[in-house]
């Protein structure tokens, strides 16, 4: 299908993601029809069409390119000592969080919105990072400086407490980003039983 006349690529594609990922996050996927997406975007909603066959594939596609970032973004030293690592994944969680609220709510809250093909995708790209905070928890234990009970349910809680700033913070509010950091880091490490 052809482009509207005037549009490009490298404009409209990366729009539409922008524009439904802000509908998506404030609305719900299931509210948000492609009409609106469209009006939005300033298209008509056969344009849409042009850049993504479904409003499936465009929440599969967002949430896959998050993750995507997100473990791109990641890096961890298997060397350095695992409380290091521990404070190191917690702080960047955070920041990474809050600077993209609507992309980590989406792929917190809109799972459930996925076919069962896409969810297995984005599923194992969820299982990978959290791979990376549980070799942290094990390496922890192995050392003798972490004792959580269990490591695979800290890691989820641990994830699931750091993801849930973006719930609340709001720049200029009370805590700055390096203040909840340290408050964050300090509720962490009571969490793995930090030595």
């Amino acid at each position: 299908m052809a482009r509207t006349t005037g549009s490009r690529a490298t404009i409209t594609g990366p729009l539409i993601r922008d524009k439904a990922r802000c509908l998506f996050a404030r609305q719900g996927y299931a509210a948000v029809s492609m009409r609106q997406i469209a009006a939005a975007v300033g298209v008509q909603v056969g344009t849409l069409y042009a850049y993504l066959p479904d409003k499936q594939a465009l929440l599969a596609d967002l949430l896959e390119s998050h993750m995507q970032d997100l473990l791109a973004a990641w890096s961890d030293d298997p060397q350095a000592d695992p409380l290091a690592r521990l404070e190191r994944f917690v702080r960047f969680h955070i920041d990474f969080s809050i600077d993209h609220a609507d992309a980590v709510f989406l792929s917190y809250m809109e799972l459930r919105n996925l076919t069962p093909d896409n969810f297995a995708r984005i599923a194992a790209l969820r299982g990978r990072y959290e791979s990376a905070l549980e070799s942290i928890l094990r390496d922890g234990i192995a050392s003798g400086t972490m004792r959580p009970e269990d490591p695979k349910l800290t890691t989820l809680a641990l994830i699931a407490m750091l993801t849930g700033v973006t719930n609340w913070y709001r720049e200029g509010g009370r805590l700055d980003r390096a203040r909840i950091a340290q408050i964050y880091w300090g509720l962490a490490r009571g969490a793995v039983g930090a030595a």
